[in-house]
């Protein structure tokens, strides 16, 4: 008997969406997009690949020596380990480093990430004791060494870029000194992953270098915000820390599979290449040149018609606890009788874009389209505004 045909498939619910929000890092929209390069390595990685196989001898390799290594190499740590995102970095450490022991953590770094991730929850889920330091807006280097005791397994600090200046009195370095005075390893959950140059939109946040120069012994980051690469998390430092993180069971549970591996060293690769690599569409939205902004919003909102004028605004960073970070910005207001009928059109459309609602208008923030799709924009918009 012949085997019928396959039915075609249908058309997948994913679907690429030019982003006009001014958000880069957009939670809903997958945070960070791929550099073409790492594209390019998903497509190659899709079939067999040498995901465990050393391509120089044969033999077995674990599959996070390779962005292991590139990950040390860009942050300046003496090891790094990886798995499938930030969250599971956290969980891992706490299993590795932590069990039956008590995590020292500030009162005002108990942090809720995007509804779903609350600090204490995880640590609760884990072997590990939570001990509180300090309250909620004042915590001080004796608050830390009240709370420890011979019990202390970790002290654990996590970047807050919102938090004000009454918050965590006690530098990393200081941690560091009291951390080496109790035996116990100096974790900071950073977050970001901004390896180390800082972009000019970001002159206050901490780079991964910089924690482990302030004496960190593991600093721990996602790979799907300021690094620019998909999601996958990052454990960064000390050598003997983080063989032990990666010989726990539950790392087998944790770890990345072969397409966040391909991307992930495709964008760590593109770190080693330059101080701040331009071809990780993060970075050149980051660094954009508030000029060219302005020359490219004044060029779309000529095309679009008498409806659309360029106009400043103000788009943000995204990425949790990035997201109060603002980006000055330049923006085309589009005004219609029915903006949010308008944004629901454009979000259906070929190609789909999210725009940002406002009370009579449409406003599309040129910082995080690409360049490449601003023709496509422009044609959208005026196509729904001779419908």
């Amino acid at each position: 008997m012949p085997i019928p045909p396959l039915e075609p498939l249908p058309a997948s619910p994913l679907a690429g969406v030019v982003n006009a929000t001014g958000v880069v890092l957009h939670p809903k929209l997958g945070r960070a997009p791929l550099s073409a390069a790492a594209r390019q390595a998903v497509l190659d990685a899709s079939g067999y690949t040498t995901l465990e196989i050393d391509p120089a001898t044969g033999r077995h390799q674990p599959r996070t020596s390779g962005p292991g290594r590139l990950a040390a190499e860009v942050f300046g740590a003496p090891a790094a380990t990886v798995v499938n995102n930030g969250a599971a970095a956290l969980l891992l450490t706490l299993h590795a480093l932590a069990t039956d022991r008590e995590v020292v953590v500030s009162r005002g770094e108990l942090v809720e990430i995007g509804r779903s991730y609350r600090l204490p929850d995880l640590i609760a889920t884990t072997p590990a004791r939570l001990v509180e330091a300090g309250t909620a807006n004042h915590t001080r280097l004796e608050d830390y060494r009240g709370a420890a005791h011979p019990g202390t397994g970790m002290l654990l600090t996590v970047h807050r870029p919102d938090r004000h200046p009454g918050g965590n009195e006690t530098s990393l370095a200081q941690l560091a000194e009291l951390a080496a005075e109790l035996g116990v390893p100096l974790v900071h959950h950073l977050g970001s992953g901004l390896p180390h140059r800082l972009p000019a939109a970001l002159p206050d946040e901490p780079s991964v270098a910089g924690s482990l120069s302030a004496g960190a012994d593991l600093v721990l980051v996602s790979g799907d915000k300021l690094l620019g690469g998909p999601q996958a998390g990052i454990i960064a430092g000390r050598s003997d820390l983080v063989a032990s993180c990666e010989r726990h069971a539950l790392a087998r549970a944790l770890r990345i599979d072969k397409l966040q591996r391909a991307a992930l060293e495709a964008t760590l690769w593109s770190w080693t290449q330059a101080e701040l690599p331009a071809d990780l569409p993060v970075v050149a939205m980051l660094d954009a040149d508030p000029v060219t902004l302005h020359q490219r919003a004044v060029w779309m909102a000529d095309q679009m018609g008498p409806d659309a004028r360029a106009v400043r605004t103000s788009g943000r960073v995204g990425g949790s606890l990035l997201s109060a970070v603002s980006l000055p910005s330049w923006a085309i207001a589009v005004s219609c009788d029915d903006p949010q009928r308008w944004a629901a059109e454009l979000l259906a459309g070929d190609p789909p874009v999210l725009a940002r609602l406002e009370a009579d208008h449409l406003r599309l923030d040129v910082r995080t389209i690409p360049p490449s799709r601003d023709v496509d924009v422009v044609e959208v918009i005026r196509g729904l505004s001779a419908g």
